[in-house]
């Protein structure tokens, strides 16, 4: 069966538009909430899915998402617990799903046994921060749950090679150097960084960190074939409740964002 990321980008290349990939903490503020969050998601225009599966020790990650992961596990956020949102999700929406997470919540489930539970929960891929591509020694466990491949600024070009060779689903470029969180400008080698990721591989492009305005999101749209937003959102959410609207707010703030990604000429 075809895997839902690949038909997600098979239809917006149809229709010559760019994916809008939102990121948001599971748990945060609750995991109850996390499935209100992600259906409102989708109704303001997500494509895609990233869902952070919360850690107390989360390097890749700027303050925003640092909290967001703090206030998740405060709130009693398990592993079991994020599974079981993803299956709520899946209930209602065919959305493609990233499960956005470290190694070390991986090896404390068991790492067959993650890919299992995930993969029946209704998740697509997984996107390990601290997992380089060459230290899996169980291929087996990948064949209906993507790894999604990690690209930096300063990857050489023929470590790119070999990180595009076993990359499925879309590779994500990380736009900048350091940890995640909003920033007033796009890189400027972002096109040149793509263009070179592009030579070595037929899979779609996502860029992500950084990226916060739907300014920046159009501009990285004419580049790439997904942008990716995550602690823009984030912080949104952590000045949410739901007696604010918590759904709505969330809404409200998204969907200029994805709308900024639907322009002509998506899909380069």
């Amino acid at each position: 069966m075809s895997n839902r990321i690949d038909l997600c980008f098979e239809r917006l290349r149809a229709q010559r538009q760019t994916a809008f990939i939102p990121y948001i903490c599971a748990g945060d503020p609750t995991l109850d909430a996390t499935c209100r969050i992600a259906a409102a998601l989708e109704e303001a225009g997500a494509d895609i899915l990233e869902l952070g599966l919360p850690f107390s020790d989360p390097l890749a990650d700027g303050i925003a998402n640092q909290l967001a992961a703090q206030r998740a596990l405060a709130a009693g956020a398990t592993t079991r617990g994020v599974l079981d949102c993803v299956r709520s999700i899946r209930r209602q929406s065919d959305i493609p799903i990233v499960l956005y997470t470290y190694l070390n919540p991986i090896l404390q489930f068991g790492w067959a046994e993650f890919h299992s539970a995930a993969t029946e929960a209704g998740a697509d891929a997984l996107l390990i921060l601290d997992l380089p591509p060459d230290e899996e020694t169980d291929q087996s466990a990948t064949d209906s749950l993507f790894h999604i491949r990690l690209i930096a600024p300063t990857t050489p070009e023929a470590r790119i090679a070999t990180i595009a060779a076993s990359a499925r689903g879309f590779i994500y470029y990380v736009s900048r150097e350091g940890v995640t969180g909003a920033r007033a400008t796009v890189e400027s080698s972002v096109a040149e960084r793509v263009g070179l990721i592009r030579s070595h591989t037929k899979l779609p492009i996502a860029v992500g960190f950084g990226i916060s305005t739907a300014p920046q999101a159009t501009e990285v749209a004419r580049i790439a074939d997904a942008v990716v937003v995550g602690s823009a959102i984030v912080e949104r959410i952590s000045k949410l409740t739901d007696s604010m609207g918590l759904e709505e707010g969330v809404r409200s703030f998204v969907r200029p964002l994805a709308a900024a990604t639907k322009q002509p000429g998506g899909m380069k």
